[in-house]
């Protein structure tokens, strides 16, 4: 097994390096790809769904196929849909995910998830399913979520507590909505990365929409956002050389090389690599795979593995907020591309956290998680950072004029975000103060609350 590619020319850092700047493109050629999960839930008694049975996962996914999706397996087992350039695919705990497609404004974004949400309710009111908006599993513990079967997971499912308390909370009980984004050139990736880097938890105070776990208050008004704080440490977290002299395409592959591996496919299956070196497969030294080197196809597998704040690959990916109702899902990507896609925003954001220290950066890190916006970085409040931070985007928005019947541009959809950064109040305050007055103290009401 892996001879076909002894006799192929060892990978270099160089060649790495390449894939990842081989993304550069023209800004004419920029585009939005939105990502969300949600967690389906069985309507009545509110329980996680499996995989197998009349009204499980499967039957959700082959429901989906009467709108034009197209089967994506591993082997036998369906794991996935795809349409166009979107793909509809399941994480571990059975979260159920739309990749969308690279699309050119807000405005497709919000039409494809509004289509998206309709067709999932469609299939799911058949089942008796119904879908939630939370970053984090408001009821159920670890062992009541079944686990989806796809081979990259059971090895996830082994190595995450080996280097971490919580990944496997991460795997099993969290959503996320996330944006990607292009990049013209190594040094627009690296004005990009080190903005939106320093600038993420910002995002996750003005995202937080998680604060119960197991029924009760967690003390946190992001629990996703601090699973993250205790997952594997290697492969986390807001990377501080980012920030150093000299970064660039190169620094980032050099330190995804010496990120632990997770797996490999060979002939089609997954081979267990957990804990082993990078480097060493470039070289062909794994007693597991003897002689075989890594092909630019493992690089390509294994940078998906990296799971920072925001993560490079041949585009950018926002990793930093919770999920939530679908004027949420249509803000994140608002948001960001008003940053990203004007140059005076842009360095606008930069200077808004340019001379953060690394200090700086890990203590807001860990305050946005806790306390959303109520806490400060750098002597100034958070709030009065979202808030400036909201004003650039909707600038960079206004110049990318971006219009659409009914809407004169993308800025609308700020909407959601000015609401809170205005009242300081989360989503997740919110539901506390429901949970501490109308619920009286009963996190189910959650499912009704909080469902697409």
């Amino acid at each position: 097994m892996g001879q076909a590619v002894v006799d192929e020319a060892p990978l270099t850092v160089g060649a790495l390096a390449a894939h990842l700047a081989a993304g550069c493109k023209p800004t004419s050629e920029f585009r939005i790809g939105a990502e969300h999960e949600k967690f389906p839930f069985r309507l009545g008694s509110d329980a996680p769904i499996p995989y197998d049975g009349p009204d499980g996962i499967f039957a959700l996914l082959t429901g989906l196929e009467r709108f034009g999706w197209e089967e994506v397996r591993e082997g036998e087992t369906l794991i996935g849909l795809h349409r166009g350039g979107a793909n509809v695919s399941l994480e571990p705990g059975g979260q159920f995910e739309l990749s969308g497609a690279p699309l050119e404004t807000v405005h497709d974004i919000h039409e494809e998830t509004v289509q998206h949400l309709a067709e999932v309710k469609v299939v799911g009111q058949e089942l008796g399913l119904g879908f939630l908006g939370l970053g984090f599993t408001p009821v159920w513990r670890r062992e009541d979520v079944p686990v989806m079967p796809k081979g990259r997971y059971k090895i996830m499912r082994a190595y995450m507590p080996k280097v971490g308390k919580l990944g496997l909370d991460m795997m099993f009980r969290t959503c996320t909505v996330q944006v990607n984004l292009d990049f013209a050139s190594e040094a627009d990736m690296v004005l990009k990365f080190r903005a939106s880097l320093a600038l993420q938890p910002i995002v996750t105070a003005l995202f937080a929409n998680s604060p119960f776990i197991e029924g009760r208050p967690s003390g946190f008004l992001s629990s996703r956002a601090n699973v993250w704080t205790d997952t594997d440490p290697h492969r986390t977290g807001l990377l501080d050389f980012v920030f150093q002299d000299g970064f660039g395409f190169e620094a980032y592959a050099r330190w995804a090389i010496d990120v632990p591996m997770y797996f490999a496919k060979r002939e089609g299956r997954y081979v267990d690599l957990a804990g082993r070196s990078f480097r060493k497969f470039m070289a062909g030294e794994l007693d597991e795979l003897p002689g075989d080197r890594a092909t630019m196809k493992d690089w390509s597998d294994h940078i998906t593995t990296m799971f920072p704040e925001v993560r490079l690959k041949t585009y950018l990916e926002m990793r930093g907020a919770d999920c939530g109702p679908l004027p949420m899902l249509s803000a994140l990507p608002a948001l960001w591309a008003g940053v990203f896609y004007d140059d005076a925003a842009l360095a606008a954001a930069w200077d808004l956290c340019k001379g953060w220290t690394s200090e700086d950066r890990h203590r807001l890190r860990a305050d946005a998680a806790r306390t959303g916006l109520k806490g400060q970085v750098a002597g100034r409040p958070i709030r009065a950072v979202a808030q400036d931070l909201l004003a650039i985007a909707r600038e960079g928005l206004r110049r990318r004029a971006r219009s659409r019947e009914g809407l004169m541009d993308e800025t609308s959809y700020l909407a959601p975000l000015d609401e809170i950064a205005e009242s300081g109040h989360t989503l997740a305050d919110r539901l506390l103060e429901l949970y501490h007055g109308a619920w009286r103290g009963e996190v189910r009401n959650a499912y009704d609350e909080m469902a697409f």
